[in-house]
């Protein structure tokens, strides 16, 4: 008998993305497929979701979901089941999921998602009929509030159901003022520390993590951290008295849309049997920055531009990268003072550094096939993608050593080396020079071409494909529903 979960997510490929969660979310129901799990996704009813489901069929419609109209309705993620909160007047709006036009947080941020997480916890709870499910598995502070009702609020009449709550980043809480908490539709028992208060006010994610059965992170190594001050963010007392509830789980990533063999986006396929074609895809990637050709290390960035990437340290070390060789190719959006910081830095340098402000789907898989080195010195990280991304295309991760940088990043010391066992670079404190340093050192490992191309090699035998992750989520899965 297969078992049945619910997964609860803002976002999944390919319908609605903002970040990795999307990508964890869209990949989980195949990963988990080959182990008997049969895993339904949740997703609120963005337009991009909806235009997705022309003729979804209705499960259920609520006159009143904390003051709103609402239905379920059921469609497919894919090849797995799909289920959509469609509530207008919550989801249908301009801008992010989160987050106006202008990029200001939804003032209604909070009833948007405690709708979701109650419409969550109704269906765990056996609401919909035909409709059962052993287990429910949260992700992040926007479906958080699906334990907290399934804890304090249940269905009428229902069991018990074990749970799993994900944080994908500690950072990101949904913290709102208290007095949000009588319109939340939960008895006064639930305002306490062991419920949904958090410092004075009313917190999303904080409440999850203290009803969930388990929770995981996204790494081992971020597992570990978010147990103290520094990156637990206020939470790290909770996290330590849950012991060994909290888990490490390392994201995989989708090794069909993300193969150099066989990528549609790339100038050139290759393998690592056939590293030299790479060197078409860094030609390519040159024209299209507008990058100087050289013989040099080209360094290619995707990320968010914040202080947590680390971004406002690379604008300082510009100057540096330029000035010994390296070249470097940039994509991102986010902070204001450091897109002007980067852009400054590539008018110093033309030919040299040159940066795209935006995301490009299609233009990231071209900057992971024509890059020599990725650059990721972010502060905190609890697992990262675009590392696994670079070790799958043979483009060698500089890497701060944190959260799931540190687990999936061998780092090229001697003793790794000798062995033959190293993938990247990892260095120590998100610094001027620090960064310099691990620059300077990715700049003469490439210029001893047998040591580069192992580490490029190395990484793209490396196994990060979504089998490891799916067999170890099964596994949780099975021992907390006590299903074999």
């Amino acid at each position: 008998m297969p078992l049945s979960v619910l997964s609860v997510a803002s976002e999944a490929v390919p319908l609605v993305k903002t970040g990795g969660l999307a990508d964890v979310a869209g990949a989980l129901p195949g990963a988990l497929a080959p182990h008997g799990v049969v895993l339904t996704t949740l997703l609120p009813g963005f337009p991009s979701v909806m235009a997705a489901l022309p003729r979804a069929k209705v499960l259920h419609t609520y006159e009143d979901l904390l003051g709103e109209r609402a239905r379920l309705v059921a469609g497919k993620l894919g090849d797995h089941p799909l289920i959509v909160l469609d509530a207008p007047t919550l989801f249908t709006r301009e801008g992010s999921p989160y987050a106006d036009p202008g990029g200001k947080d939804w003032a209604d941020n909070w009833r948007r998602f405690a709708a979701f997480g109650r419409a969550a916890a109704d269906l765990a709870g056996g609401m919909v009929k035909g409709r059962k499910f052993d287990l429910i598995h949260a992700h992040d502070w926007q479906a958080a509030m699906a334990l907290a009702y399934l804890r304090f609020a249940p269905v009428a009449g229902s069991a018990p159901v074990p749970s799993v709550m994900t944080i994908h980043n500690m950072a990101f809480q949904g913290y709102f003022d208290a007095a949000i908490f009588p319109r939340l539709g939960l008895p006064r028992s639930a305002w306490g520390i062991d419920g949904v208060e958090s410092y004075g006010g009313v917190g999303f994610l904080k409440a999850g993590l203290e009803a969930a059965s388990v929770i995981t992170t996204v790494s081992p190594t971020y597992a570990r951290e978010i147990r103290e001050g520094e990156f637990g963010m206020g939470l790290e007392g909770l996290i330590r008295s849950r012991g060994d509830r909290v888990r490490g789980i390392v994201n995989g990533i989708d090794t069909h849309e993300w193969s150099p063999a066989s990528d549609t986006h790339i100038a050139q396929t290759y393998t690592a049997r056939t590293l030299a074609k790479k060197q078409a895809n860094k030609r390519a990637l040159e024209a299209e920055f507008g990058l100087e050709p050289g013989d040099g290390p080209l360094f290619v960035v995707i990320t968010r531009l914040t202080w947590q990437k680390g971004m406002d340290v690379l604008v300082e070390v510009l100057d540096h990268l330029a000035g010994i060789g390296g070249r470097l190719a940039l994509l991102g959006s986010g902070d204001q003072g450091i897109v002007n910081g980067l852009l400054a830095g590539a008018a110093r340098h033309p030919g040299r550094i040159a940066v795209k402000i935006g995301y490009d789907e299609g233009l990231s898989h071209r900057m992971q096939a024509g890059g020599d080195a990725i650059l990721v010195p972010s502060r905190f990280e609890p697992c990262g993608l675009t590392q696994l991304y670079g070790l799958a295309y043979g483009c060698v991760p500089v890497v701060a050593r944190t959260g799931g940088l540190a687990d999936t990043v061998i780092d090229a010391n001697l003793a790794a080396m000798k062995v033959g066992a190293a993938t990247g670079i990892q260095f120590n404190g998100v610094h001027y020079n620090a960064l310099c340093a691990e620059i300077d050192r990715a700049m003469a490992i490439y210029h001893q071409p047998g040591a580069w191309e192992l580490l490029q090699k190395n990484g793209m035998k490396a196994d990060f494909s979504w089998a490891a992750s799916g067999a170890a989520y099964a596994a949780l899965y099975k021992e907390l529903t006590g299903k074999a």
